[in-house]
């Protein structure tokens, strides 16, 4: 399963990606570009750091070790521009919850994250799921507010001992399959 478009293509999550991804995430929550959507605008700087740190050492290994195991367990998805990691998503297909979905600042408003979250909602109707949940950023919530999700209840949550707030999605599937 590959989807392409002139910009970007999409391709399933292999182990060597971890390290990219992880770097993509580090850089979708600290990183801005004009005219886009930056987590700053709606979070402290003390809030981004907990939520995205900027680890080194024994500490960066061990997260990069979490998410590989992680990713590999979910269904996860790469978007690719110039052969390098732009965006990813991830989805436990078992439990109905969108993981993460991050895009680099700079590749935001070409559709990335729009398509890795269509096919992610392909697949959980293909596995016969018929809701969708998701904890989103109050950054995000625009987007999966135009995808047709719907919050639930905002909460409170805690990384890395500071305290911050997202919100509590889901989306109900049209068209799931059975079985």
């Amino acid at each position: 399963m590959e989807k392409a478009n002139e910009t970007f293509s999409l391709r399933p999550y292999r182990a060597e990606d971890c390290p990219g991804l992880v770097r993509v995430f580090e850089n979708a929550v600290h990183g801005v570009h004009p005219g886009r959507a930056a987590c700053r605008d709606a979070y402290t700087p003390a809030q981004l750091e907990a939520w995205a740190p900027r680890l080194d050492g024994e500490e960066a290994a061990e997260r990069e070790r979490a998410w590989a195991l992680s990713l590999a367990e979910h269904v996860t998805l790469v978007a690719e521009y110039g052969g390098e990691p732009v965006g990813f998503a991830d989805l436990d297909v078992r439990q109905g919850y969108l993981d993460r979905l991050y895009v680099l600042p700079t590749m935001r408003g070409r559709g990335i994250a729009s398509a890795l979250t269509e096919t992610l909602e392909e697949k959980a109707r293909a596995a016969g799921r018929s809701v969708l949940v998701t904890h989103v950023s109050l950054t995000a919530l625009p987007f999966f507010e135009r995808r047709g999700y719907h919050a639930v209840r905002r909460q409170r949550v805690e990384r890395r001992g500071v305290t911050m707030e997202n919100i509590v999605m889901e989306k109900v599937l049209d068209g799931t399959c059975a079985g």
